[in-house]
């Protein structure tokens, strides 16, 4: 049997996938949050299929899950006005409030997003096609982090509870928000990563336009009551509609103040174009990355192979922390194979509910053709597909291809595959490796596996030049996530951690003044008057 009929046989028939794993109904979303109210929308609408196939009489065909709104600029301008009118110049009720006070929305809108983990989970693995073990671990790090945001945020207030004295001149120095952020995240991690940008940006006091990703849409809307009954009005809007539509206007009103975007850095480019007050713009960007895994002679192999390997498939290769190209001594390259080779042959596959599967059906409808077309190029330019099966797909499902030797002339040295392939380049001299990071246009992550420490010190100086973060015998990633996570290049704008993105999203302010006896007795009566929400001296527990 030809092994893309053995891959056919992963899918399912409607009646046989297991109960627990099903979505209790289709979803068809005709409402939207914007300015405090659930609006409803009887115009177009965009279906949503999953990535998940089932067997049918007339071949595999996509599970229709629900559909949602395709609204109009007309809408996402409306939202617009409500977030400027909920942001007011920083006067509304939601900047001006106390942190205190902000903590407690959010830790509450928490609570209610915890009560809608079970189809949020189920949304997750039914829209992007990850595991279903995943995806309870994406909505738990969520959580997580929010968490972690709130304690950060504890943390940096309290620090910021008392007055510096200096040359006779006492301040506070707080942080304030910035204004208006427009909010977009992405398919790959749509609730996780979405929420590592909006949640810090909501909880320093700015207003939101969320745009939710093109994968992964209808997963947010059971938390727009929660976000409609925990924030007052017009603090939260969620837009929808093509990107290409609706977003130009946005920013061409010069009226955003923050773009947060995780996705490409050509579409962070235009929009950036598009604003007409450019030094009243912030972004905070994750952008693409093409992170190489460096493994010298002196390395251990099998631990290469281990972290290269999940560094390089997780989730398909579909991270923007993902290995997305290997480099390897020639030396070593051929025993590095046999064994990554094994190693790839060993991971689960199917569908997403299978226990301790690694590898998925893909959500993007044209990924396989782009995937093969890389294939080509490569062994037009004298490249192989080296593992067994590697490449053979069926349905939306594409096993792994490990491509070898890869050169400088082929797409998969310069392009962000962001899918299962496993690009791996031979090298003689470390140099080599080290120019490859140096002409490429992304910076975000690099792993070297070496047991040298001369050679691993070696290459630590120039790299982390050219990434902002090295990775020592383990594959790149993004957590823990009290790390900074940002790049260099073309890969990032502004650091996202627990502690970096509450300053990405506001701005140091303070109060200063003279010590006489006159603004001592004044500062002292709006302190104990506790008249001031910014100029204060309460101590968060």
């Amino acid at each position: 049997m030809e092994f893309s009929s053995t891959l056919q046989e992963i899918f399912f028939k409607a009646e046989d996938i297991p109960a627990e794993f099903q979505l209790p109904a289709e979803i068809h979303q005709r409402e939207y949050l914007s300015n405090g109210e659930m609006k409803t929308w009887k115009g177009q609408v965009h279906e949503v299929f999953s990535p998940i196939s089932v067997q049918t009489p007339g071949g595999l065909q996509r599970v229709l899950i629900g559909s949602y709104p395709i609204c109009t600029e007309t809408e996402a301008m409306e939202s617009l006005e409500a977030a400027v009118a909920a942001y007011n110049n920083g006067r509304g009720e939601w900047p001006t409030m106390g942190v205190a006070e902000r903590i407690h929305c959010v830790e509450q809108f928490t609570g209610m997003m915890i009560e809608q983990k079970d189809i949020i989970v189920k949304l997750i693995m039914w829209e992007i096609g990850k595991s279903f073990a995943d995806s309870v671990k994406e909505f738990d790090r969520t959580v997580e982090y929010i968490y972690a945001t709130i304690d950060s945020l504890k943390n940096l207030d309290r620090d910021s509870s008392t007055f510096e004295i200096v040359d006779g001149i006492a301040a506070q120095v707080r942080r304030s928000p910035l204004g208006v952020v427009l909010c977009m995240g992405p398919f790959n991690y749509p609730l996780n990563e979405t929420f590592t940008t909006l949640i810090p940006a909501l909880i320093m006091g700015n207003t939101i336009l969320f745009k939710p990703p093109k994968f992964g849409t209808l997963l947010h809307y059971p938390l727009q009551e929660a976000f409609r009954t925990c924030f007052s009005k017009g603090v939260v809007n969620v837009i929808y509609g093509r990107g290409n539509t609706i977003v130009p206007g946005l920013m061409q009103s010069g009226k955003i103040n923050v773009l947060t975007l995780i996705g490409s850095s050509k579409v962070a480019n235009e929009l950036k174009k598009q604003h007409p007050k450019v030094n009243r713009l912030r972004a905070v960007l994750g952008l693409d990355a093409k992170n190489a895994a460096i493994i010298t002679a002196n390395a251990d192999i099998s631990l290469a192979v281990k972290e290269t390997l999940m560094g390089s498939l997780s989730f398909n290769g579909q991270r923007c922390t993902a290995i997305k190209i290997v480099w390897v001594h020639r030396s070593i390259a051929e025993e590095f194979l046999k064994q990554f080779n094994v190693a790839v042959s060993e991971l689960k596959y199917g569908m997403p509910w299978k226990k301790g599967v690694s590898l998925t059906p893909l959500p993007e409808n044209n990924k396989i053709n782009y995937l093969n077309d890389c294939i080509t190029d490569a062994k037009a330019h004298g490249a192989e597909v080296v593992n067994e099966n590697g490449g053979t797909s069926a349905g939306t499902f594409f096993y792994p291809a490990v491509v070898y030797p890869v050169t400088k002339a082929m797409r998969l040295y310069h392009e962000e595959q962001f899918g299962p392939i496993v690009p791996v380049v031979p090298f003689d001299d470390l140099e080599e490796t080290i120019e490859y990071l140096i002409e490429a246009t992304h910076g975000q992550q690099v792993s070297i596996f070496s047991d040298n420490a001369n050679e691993v010190a070696a290459l630590i100086d120039p790299l982390v030049n050219q990434v902002s973060r090295v990775n020592i015998n383990s594959q790149c990633q993004r957590g823990p996530d009290v790390f900074p996570f940002t790049g260099r290049k073309d890969s990032a704008e502004g650091t996202l951690s627990v502690a970096d993105a509450i300053r990405s999203f506001s701005i140091r302010s303070l109060v200063a003044f003279k010590m006489n006896e006159t603004n001592k007795q004044l500062i002292n009566e709006i302190v104990h008057d506790d008249s001031s929400n910014f100029l204060s001296t309460k101590f968060i527990f």
